[in-house]
């Protein structure tokens, strides 16, 4: 199955109107390092090393917060919680794909085929509906909103908040944060059942945790929405704006990505 060129946009508009509307759902994003995990590949992100499989290369600018070290032979508990975020079907559960334009069409029928009898085409969608293209809509469109909601967010230990007052609350995660901090999703899962949260917005910048933590906190409580926002609040945060898509929104620098439209 193909999605047109104008699905992209179509796709924002479906979120954004579910925002608007105060119906819960919930936006999983399963990028290039989630397919990775998934592929059961060795990924090591460091200051000074990226390693994906057996390729490794002494380029990059990774930070401390964006570190991550998954071993298949050490890691095989948080791969199998992973493919279920990956597999999990429930209405207006959204699965966000890494797109044929970013990681070629043989990964991305790769993903398909991991869904195997999991697919549901109606949730599916791109793990970078929110930014390239569609960024300039995030900011001027569906940020203020979020301010109207009572806001959760799971964010890195680094994060400045101050700038966002509608947050009521935040939840912490530090290095390598789908493995070390997994233990976290069932003090999240008991905070909202102690205190009856309902039809409030969790947003997640918090890489691979954010995967399992979205599935099992929606599958436990669906009366909330659920957001991985990825980087795309790093202005607000305080954070860095390395990604491309953020120095031309925010700095006013060339850059493609801040008009690329995500292709099926």
């Amino acid at each position: 199955m193909t999605k047109s060129i104008n699905s992209f946009q179509e796709d924002f508009k479906v979120l954004l109107t579910l925002l608007k509307n105060k119906t819960p759902f919930a936006f999983n994003r399963f990028s290039d390092g989630e397919l990775f995990i998934l592929q059961n590949k060795d990924l090591v992100l460091d200051n000074n090393l990226i390693q994906v499989g057996s390729s490794k290369t002494s380029e990059g600018a990774y930070q401390k917060e964006d570190f991550k070290r998954f071993s298949p032979r050490e890691h095989s508990f948080y791969r199998d919680k992973l493919i279920e975020s990956y597999r999990f079907n429930k209405e207006n559960y959204f699965k966000g794909l890494s797109s044929s334009n970013c990681v070629g069409k043989n990964d991305f029928k790769w993903q398909l085929d991991f869904l195997h009898h999991k697919i549901n085409f109606k949730y599916l969608t791109w793990a970078n509906l929110l930014v390239n293209a569609n960024y300039r809509r995030f900011i001027g469109e569906i940020y203020p909103i979020f301010q109207e909601y009572k806001t959760i967010f799971i964010c890195n230990q680094k994060a400045d908040l101050s700038s966002m007052p509608f947050i009521v609350k935040d939840f912490r995660v530090g290095y390598n944060a789908m493995i070390n901090d997994y233990p976290l999703i069932e003090k999240i899962k008991d905070w909202i059942k102690h205190n009856n949260i309902e039809s409030h917005l969790f947003l997640f910048s918090a890489s691979s945790f954010s995967k399992m933590a979205i599935h099992q906190l929606y599958d436990f409580c669906d009366k909330n929405t659920y957001i991985d926002v990825g980087t795309t609040l790093n202005p607000f945060m305080n954070m860095r704006l390395d990604r491309s898509y953020l120095k031309s929104y925010w700095l006013n620098e060339k850059g493609e990505d801040i008009n690329k439209i995500d292709i099926w």
